[in-house]
Order: C-alpha cells, then sequence, then structure tokens
C-alpha cells in the first residue's frame, strides 16, 4: 500500500460528517444546485463546522461560507472556492493545491504549513493571515491584499506577486530570488542599505 493510498484512507467522507445535523454530502448537493441558480439551492453554510481532516478535493465551494471552519489537515486540493468567505479558518496543513480561490476572503485565517501550490488566489484578501511553513510555489497571489499577512518561513518559489501591495507585509527570511515582483519592488533590508 503507498503512502497516498494510506493517506487518501485518512479522510474523512462528506458522507460520515454533519454538520447541524445534516450530512456534509447534501449540503453540497444543495450549494451545487445553488450555484446552477436551480430550484431547490442552497448556499452552504459552513460556518464554525469542524471540517477537519474531510476530502473535499475537486469540491465546487464557490461563494460558499466558511467563516471560522476548522478545516485543519483536510483535502481541499483542486477545489472551487472562489469568492467564498473562509475569514477566520483553520487551515493549518490543509492541501490547497491547484484549488481556485479567486476573490476568495482569507482574512485572519491560518494557512501555517499547507500546500498552497499552484493555487489561484487572484484578487484574494489574506489581511493577517498567518502562512507560516506554507509552501506557495507556483501559486498566483496577483493583487491580493496581504496587509500584516506573516510569510516566515514559507516557500514562495516562482509565486507571481506582480500587482500585489507589499507593504507592511513580513517576508523576511523567505527567498524571494525566482518569485514574480511587483515592478520597483524594493525588499525592506535593500532599501535599509
Amino acid at each position: 500500500m503507498g503512502i497516498l493510498s494510506s493517506l487518501k484512507g485518512s479522510f474523512r467522507s462528506p458522507q460520515s460528517v454533519r454538520v447541524n445535523g445534516k450530512r456534509l454530502s447534501e449540503i453540497l448537493e444543495a450549494h451545487a444546485l445553488f450555484i446552477r441558480g436551480a430550484d431547490g439551492g442552497v448556499r452552504a453554510d459552513l460556518t464554525g463546522a469542524d471540517l477537519s481532516r474531510v476530502d473535499l478535493g475537486q469540491a465546487n465551494l464557490a461563494y460558499a461560507n466558511l467563516r471560522d471552519a476548522i478545516l485543519e489537515s483536510a483535502n481541499l486540493r483542486d477545489s472551487k472556492l472562489s469568492s467564498a468567505d473562509i475569514t477566520g479558518a483553520n487551515l493549518i496543513r490543509t492541501d490547497l493545491r491547484r484549488a481556485d480561490l479567486t476573490e476568495a476572503v482569507l482574512d485572519s485565517a491560518n494557512l501555517s504549513e499547507a500546500q498552497v501550490g499552484g493555487a489561484e488566489l487572484f484578487r484574494a484578501s489574506l489581511r493577517n493571515a498567518v502562512l507560516r511553513g506554507a509552501d506557495f510555489g507556483a501559486t498566483n497571489l496577483r493583487s491580493a491584499q496581504l496587509e500584516g499577512a506573516d510569510f516566515r518561513g514559507a516557500n514562495m518559489k516562482t509565486t507571481i506577486l506582480r500587482e500585489t501591495n507589499l507593504e507592511g507585509v513580513d517576508l523576511s527570511g523567505v527567498d524571494l530570488s525566482t518569485a514574480i515582483m511587483p515592478r520597483g519592488y524594493k525588499s525592506p533590508a535593500a532599501s535599509k542599505n
């Protein structure tokens, strides 16, 4: 049994998780109808829900409310989270590789040690987010709101930061040598010399 198959077995299925008395799988089905504008559609409200270690890979959670949700070590790989409200959520060690987080709100969320490589965070808001030790390799953070974000120890290889305001963002100790930086960007250390 390979490492990937043993990890896959450690995830909880949406059918086995209940949120406010409903199965998560039913909430996701109603949300899919909501996104299509179909009858019976209801926006997913997963505020404060414990979704730790849940397999939500490829799920469509665009516009969902995930405020203060616990998504620690969850699988959100290849998921759609555009315009979702993920404010204050716990995303520690979560797999967000290749997820679409366009215009998502992740203010004050904790993404420590999360795998975010290849994700789309165009115009996302990560104000005051904790991103320590997260892998943002090949992630698009163009025009993202990053004021107060803590990137200490993060991997930013080939990360796209073009058109992103980096004032007040702590990037100390982060290797930005291959990152695509805003035009005219001067690191705080370079400007002190």
